[in-house]
């Protein structure tokens, strides 16, 4: 199997090396595996979606004021 390390990933996904260490940690990396201090992932490996809303907030549970012009 062939691997690659956070960097590749990063510079192929367009994204942070520490954010592909915090995708693997969390178990978001399908056959991601830890050697040590080191992240192996293997090639050909999609980037995950990303669970984080868009704008960082929460969604709002309040419903709209039907009274409000």
């Amino acid at each position: 199997m062939e691997w690659m390390t956070v960097k590749e990933a990063s510079e192929l996904w367009n994204i942070s090396g520490r954010r592909v260490q915090i995708l693997c940690d969390s178990g978001r990396v399908n056959g991601a595996t830890r050697l040590g201090n080191l992240w192996v992932i293997p090639k050909g490996r999609p980037k995950p979606p990303d669970g984080r809303s868009a704008n960082g907030r929460k969604p709002s549970t309040k419903q709209p004021n039907k009274d409000a012009k």
